[in-house]
């Protein structure tokens, strides 16, 4: 079974531009611009080598030297219909010939049009959405709604989280992406989410680790103030730092939680919404309805920044007689929601929900799972849909961490080892700290799936030569 996007061949063509020829020319000038011009995030800018990357398509990309990567990051986890999809690449073209942008305070089709679509799918009791231009900014704004509506100000959040890098989204953020960024928004309070492997209430099932870290929250909220407290964010399943999937209960235990003490419960779905886990919104696998949604990513792939926050109809009702004190030159963007629109329609034609569903539970945990029982470097896996950790460690019966938390530099060697034997056998992979994660677009055949894996399959050796 191939890419539900055509494989590309070696010409260009309908699907894509083809596997470039190699050009080391245009390599060399490519990795000069960028060395001498482009400051990049999140690095020490005098020892990265980024990859100059030539095309793409479905789940694969080339760079300058005609090798080939299947893409088992979906970049950063948001390419969920892969690269160059013939659909949305059109759809912005098409858009593009008739209205290129449009300020956000006049009425727009693709922009009214891909809000309606996304209140329905979110389910009964959303009705508006507030469209902006990723993540970040998405929770900034659902924060800024949450204490606008309940006149409080502090907000919970995990110690295992990434919300984003503006102010208030940093300050939220659990990772140590936060420690330099600090002091940044003072009205944010941590606590402990579930993690049943790595349990910080010493429990014993994942029912346990529910109850107790239910017992947990509620004590910081108690703690920390009710009447302060604005809002809770919770990353629905936990992304970057851990794909951790809420235990039985959990997250109706939160909204439990916030009805009881008046606070709003915010589900970032960032990376985690359309269709990554199998669902529109992966809450909906919980049995549960938070307050307002904030997304990104996966809406339209990326190819045009977007995100945005879906606003419970009791929220929204607030703004009706009272302007909401906020804004953004590009929210929503013709071109951005002209590929949001498409992606709804590719998404009922493909099946793409159904197929994730499938492949998450036939393919990729089995398989998952037979690595596990030959590698004692892994510890645990976990995830669902085509959303993934393997967490490695030095030692099965402590488990100690592969490497330690935060590594760098010499520390992280044995994660580096495997991630660069998996591009050496031309896949691109997801690592963090001690874990590799497995993120493809949803877009992937089921032969580049497992010959995917079987690449970290044998990676791992790397890892088991680490094992005490």
């Amino acid at each position: 079974m191939t890419d539900v996007l055509a494989r590309p061949t070696a010409d260009a063509g309908a699907d894509g531009p083809g596997r470039p020829l190699p050009d080391l020319e245009s390599d060399a000038r490519i990795r000069a611009d960028d060395r001498g011009h482009v400051f990049h995030s999140w690095s020490a800018q005098a020892v990265i080598d980024p990859l100059p990357v030539a095309a793409g398509a479905g789940s694969t990309f080339w760079d300058y030297a005609g090798n080939a990567y299947l893409d088992f990051s979906s970049q950063l986890v948001n390419l969920n219909l892969g690269h160059q999809h013939p659909d949305l690449v059109a759809a912005i073209q098409r858009q593009a010939g008739r209205l290129a942008t449009i300020q956000p305070s006049m009425a727009n089709d693709v922009r009214g049009e891909l809000a309606r679509r996304i209140a329905a799918v979110a389910g009964d009791g959303f009705e508006k959405v507030f469209f902006t231009n990723g993540g970040a900014d998405a929770n900034e704004n659902a924060v800024r709604m949450a204490r606008l509506v309940t006149g409080r100000r502090k907000v919970l959040s995990m110690y295992r989280s990434y919300h984003g890098s503006t102010g208030a989204a940093i300050a939220l953020t659990g990772d140590p992406r936060r420690w330099p960024n600090e002091p940044a928004d003072g009205s944010t309070a941590k606590f402990f989410g579930p993690y049943p492997y790595r349990s910080a209430f010493h429990s014993s099932s994942p029912e346990e680790e529910s109850r107790r870290a239910l017992e947990h929250l509620e004590q910081t909220i108690v703690l920390e103030g009710a009447s302060t407290i604005a809002a809770i964010v919770i990353e629905t399943i936990v992304g970057t730092n851990g794909v951790l999937v809420p235990p039985p209960g959990y997250l109706a235990g939160v909204r439990e939680l916030c009805d009881r003490f008046g606070i709003v419960y915010i589900a970032d779905e960032v990376m985690v919404g359309f269709g990554r886990v199998g669902e529109w919104f992966a809450f909906q696998a919980f049995d549960v309805q938070p307050d307002l949604i904030t997304f990104a990513k996966g809406v339209n792939s990326g190819y045009v920044p977007l995100g945005g926050v879906v606003i419970s109809d009791r929220i929204a009702a607030h703004f009706d007689t009272l302007p909401f004190p906020g804004g953004l030159t590009y929210s929503g963007h013709p071109l951005a929601c002209a590929a949001g629109v498409t992606t709804f329609e590719v998404f009922e034609r493909d099946g793409i929900l159904e197929r994730v569903r499938d492949l998450g539970a036939r393919v990729v945990e089995p398989r998952l799972h037979d690595i596990a029982s030959r590698h004692p470097s892994v510890g645990d896996v976990r995830g669902r849909g085509l959303f993934w950790a393997i967490e490695l460690v030095s030692d099965r019966e402590t488990r100690e961490p592969l490497v330690p938390f935060n590594a760098s530099g010499p520390d992280a060697a044995p994660v580096a080892a495997v991630a660069a034997a998996c591009k050496r056998d031309g896949v691109w992979p997801f690592t963090h700290f001690n874990r590799v994660h497995v993120a493809p677009p949803l877009v992937i055949g089921e032969d580049d799936l497992l010959r995917g894996l079987d690449v970290i399959d044998r990676a791992l050796s790397h890892a088991d030569a680490y094992v005490r």
